[in-house]
């Protein structure tokens, strides 16, 4: 079927950052066939959507999440020792394949609600994920953790690579899901697993590689403690900083890091919310993208960033650059809404399909409205979305042709079943806070 959205502002998010006010995008099954100023062909059978003057661009790519943990979310926020006191004993205990999916579910509501399209995603039984990801109609990177500290699916590596080749064999050839290896970082894989890990990418080519690199301190430590260099350098000696390698923080990073990583080709994955909020630091976009790294953004997992909401990163990425500056011109607002789309579609390698509107490219777009009072007026759309626009403003969602979100309402999830659920897992992690409470006073 033809559907041929029309009187729409539309960003393509081109080469050129071609806009068509007023413009149209016709899509024919899963692909957008033809784009446009002024009035739309005619075509008889064609579903005609009037989009008001709305705008109309390509759907959000999330470079970076965890989206089994959004039933963390909120919790114990100002207790120092959280992560030791609560978030791992809860994960211990309760992160099981069905906690994971009613996590993975709740935030693939969130994300759609938003205007999110493509998610990179790394956590545990990733094969729920993908699950309740294909159900949900998002397009995804789905990456099984691999990890040294007692993970909840697997005692040791052999297990963790079990899991990964599970996950490959169920997703294989999948339209939306592209399966992946996700090694949790360099301090928690050491080099000799990043090694085994680098063979293993050998053979399987199609399969990305996700990994958190110079997100903290601590591994800054452990690096120079340990091999008298960088976490990058450690990296890029075990043979895994290599092309198509997704870096998620990258907070600590030297010219010379960033120098490896280009020579690498690797994409980075941005945090700025999350990574502000845990005082960790600030990533050096511009230093990166002006070295030719490609950088998407990202929103790190809901415990860590609360929100999946990506309009929420935009300002944060936005000023950090210009606070290191010391000035308003680094990341302009085109270039954020361009991190968010076209340039975190290329970290992920999937620009050829998505990221920006046009012809043969899949149908991922989506419609934000611009009649609400603290849009306008709008000089600047790009600056609109950046500073001024939110997850309620995005009326309809759109992924390969098929709508997930239509006037507002999400159409291919179950929104009363899933947040039932979410607080059944919630009432749980409460009872056992309080049991550790009364252990630990």
């Amino acid at each position: 079927m033809t559907i041929i959205l029309t009187n729409a502002w539309v960003l393509t998010l081109d080469a050129d950052f071609t806009e068509h006010n007023p413009g149209w995008v016709q899509i024919d099954g899963t692909t957008i066939t033809a784009l446009g100023a002024g009035a739309p062909p005619a075509i008889a059978g064609a579903e005609i959507v009037d989009c008001g003057g709305d705008i109309v661009m390509p759907g959000m790519v999330n470079t970076h999440c965890h989206m089994g943990m959004s039933v963390f979310r909120g919790l114990a926020e100002d207790v120092d020792d959280r992560l030791y006191r609560y978030i791992l004993p809860l994960e211990r205990k309760f992160v099981t394949p069905d906690m994971v999916r009613i996590g993975s579910a709740l935030s693939a509501l969130e994300m759609i609600e938003g205007g999110v399209t493509t998610v990179a995603d790394m956590y545990y039984f990733e094969t729920e994920v993908g699950a309740v990801v294909a159900e949900a109609g998002l397009r995804a990177i789905i990456g099984q953790t691999l990890a040294d500290f007692n993970a909840p699916d697997h005692a040791d590596f052999d297990t963790g690579f079990a899991l990964v080749e599970e996950l490959v064999d169920s997703f294989a050839g999948h339209a939306l899901i592209t399966p992946s290896i996700a090694p949790h970082a360099p301090y928690s894989t050491g080099p000799a697993v990043m090694a085994r890990i680098a063979q293993w990418s050998d053979e399987h080519p199609d399969v990305r590689v996700q990994i958190h690199l110079a997100e903290s301190q601590l591994e800054v430590d452990w690096a120079l403690k340990e091999y008298q260099s960088s976490s990058v350098a450690v990296v890029q000696r075990s043979g895994l900083l290599r092309p198509g390698l997704i870096a998620a923080h990258c907070l600590h990073l030297s010219d010379a890091d960033i120098g490896l990583m280009v020579a690498a080709g690797v994409g980075v994955a941005t945090n700025p919310r999350s990574n502000g909020k845990a005082g960790r630091g600030i990533a050096r976009v511009e230093a990166m993208r002006a070295a030719g790294l490609p950088v998407g953004i990202g929103s790190d997992g809901p415990m860590s960033g609360n929100t999946l909401d990506l309009f929420a990163q935009f300002a944060p990425v936005s000023m950090f650059a210009k606070l290191l500056a010391g000035s308003r011109k680094p990341l302009p607002a085109r270039d954020v809404i361009a991190m968010a789309t076209i340039e975190g579609a290329r970290v992920l390698g999937l620009d050829s399909l998505t990221g920006s509107l046009e012809a043969g490219k899949q149908a991922d777009m989506i419609r934000v409205g611009i009649g609400a009072t603290r849009l306008q007026p709008i000089y600047d759309p790009y600056s609109m979305l950046v500073f001024a626009a939110g997850p309620t403003d995005v009326t309809d969602v759109m992924v390969a042709g098929r709508w997930l979100k239509r006037a507002g309402a999400v159409t291919t999830l179950e929104p009363k079943k899933i947040l039932r659920d979410a607080m059944q897992i919630a009432s749980a992690f409460k009872a056992e806070m309080i049991r550790i409470d009364g252990e630990q006073s």
